[in-house]
């Protein structure tokens, strides 16, 4: 054997020996070269695999019995729930060190976000298999998995979990009692608490409605519903409801007597209200001139009436006669030398058509005809005697020998004096300018009095 091909065969069988392959089976070495290629045969190389919490499978190149030997590869199977750090195949090198750092370290989620309002326990952290359950704060409730587990994949089981605020807020309206209107009054002032809400969350309101009337306002008679609603931020609301109730004390309603007027001030029946009464012309009083609702709803005084006027002509004098007309009605005198008197004649006729217009003025009549002792009087049929006739021209200055007219207020006072005919219309302009006529024809126009046809 050439010299050349002795040498390439003893390098060939040192590579041979060096990366752990079995003996070339060449005999052409002497008995100690051979019992040294086999004390190395398949001798283990690189450091044993120990792979914690994994498996290894190892695949040497001529079925060696150790599992580490030159040229040996590896793979690494890792257990469920953990997961390979570095490379997943790893060979033998001539080195002495496999190819590549491994190792299977526990699978781990990616940390749980914090749910405001509420928080969440695991029971092994964010590692695989670790079960977390999620609560909130009083107040909230959970919207989502209540527990979630970290799986191989690296995902949390479930999706996102909040704490909400479902909860409606706590309200509570006040009681209030029946509420009674004082005298005269129709109305009540009505006050109490405003109620406070409480949020069951975070005990944050954000908007409080009134719906009614609000506290320490009038309340007029009757039921009043008041309501009040509380928001939270969440958009949550409650409601609370109560009613106002206010009685007003009332009396029996009265009505005008016939042939007369009723003025009464506030609703004309509640507890303290006075109704006034006045009569028609040629019609007095008879009972309570003003009546008041008492606490105990019934009318002071007594039923009032409006009785035709009686005028007494038997009295003895002049002022007597002129005092039964006082605060009652105004007295309207014509007198005249004798009843053929032209003026005489044609201020009664024009009178006569006016009738109405006198009435609705609270105007009597009274004629005053001739000359003493022939002299006589009358109101409307009724005679005056003569000797009263002239103590009444006497009083009134009113001379006997031409005519004359003489207007009385209801007070008493010579308002007006005329020696030559009117008209009713202007008779009638005069005493509408009179102070009390204005309130008359106040009632009057209420009451749906007038002369029209």
């Amino acid at each position: 054997m050439d010299t050349w091909l002795v040498a390439f065969l003893f390098v060939g069988a040192q590579f041979s020996y060096s990366f752990g392959y079995e003996g070339s089976g060449y005999s052409s070495y002497g008995d100690d070269e051979d019992s040294y290629a086999h004390r190395y045969k398949g001798t283990p190389w690189c450091a044993p695999i120990k792979v914690k919490h994994g498996q290894v499978s190892c695949r040497t190149p001529r079925g060696e019995h150790y599992r580490n030997v030159m040229g040996a590869r590896c793979k690494i199977h890792c257990n469920k729930g953990y997961e390979m750090q570095g490379h997943p195949e790893v060979v033998c090198m001539a080195s002495k060190h496999w190819s590549g750092n491994y190792a299977c370290r526990e699978i781990r989620c990616p940390k749980l976000t914090m749910p405001s309002n509420g928080g969440y326990k695991c029971s092994d952290g964010s590692y695989f298999n670790s079960r977390c359950e999620y609560f909130c704060s009083p107040g909230y409730t959970l919207k989502g998995e209540r527990t979630v587990t970290c799986m191989s994949n690296k995902a949390w089981t479930g999706g996102q979990t909040a704490c909400v605020d479902v909860q409606p807020p706590v309200i509570k309206c006040p009681s209030i009692k029946d509420k009674t209107a004082e005298p005269g009054k129709l109305t009540v002032r009505v006050t109490w608490d405003t109620p406070e809400g409480k949020d069951t969350a975070d005990g944050i309101l954000t908007d409080v409605i009134l719906k009614g009337k609000p506290p320490g306002t009038e309340f007029p008679e009757g039921d009043h519903k008041i309501s009040y609603t509380v928001f939270d931020r969440a958009g949550n609301k409650a409601s609370c409801r109560f009613s106002v109730r206010v009685r007003v004390r009332r009396c029996n309603p009265l009505t005008p007597p016939d042939n007369g007027y009723m003025k009464c001030d506030g609703d004309g029946d509640n507890y303290g209200a006075t109704c006034e009464f006045t009569c028609m012309g040629g019609y007095e009083l008879q009972g309570s001139g003003a009546r008041v609702c008492q606490y105990g709803m019934t009318w002071s005084g007594t039923e009032t009436s409006c009785s035709p006027m009686n005028i007494n002509v038997g009295v003895r004098t002049a002022a007597a006669l002129l005092d039964q007309f006082y605060e009652k009605r105004r007295v309207l005198i014509v007198s005249a030398p004798t009843a053929a008197n032209h003026y005489y004649r044609f201020q009664m006729t024009n009178l006569q058509h006016a009738q109405c217009g006198l009435d609705l003025r609270h105007v009597t009549v009274v004629e005053l005809v001739g000359t003493y002792p022939a002299q006589i009087g009358r109101i409307r049929h009724r005679l005056i005697p003569p000797g009263l006739a002239l103590q009444l021209r006497l009083l009134l200055q009113i001379s006997h020998n031409s005519f004359n007219m003489v207007l009385v207020d209801k007070q008493g006072v010579d308002k007006m004096r005329y020696t030559f005919p009117i008209t009713a219309a202007e008779l009638f302009t005069t005493i509408d300018t009179f102070p009390l006529r204005k309130d008359e024809m106040v009632i009057q126009q209420q009451a749906g009095q007038s002369c029209q046809p």
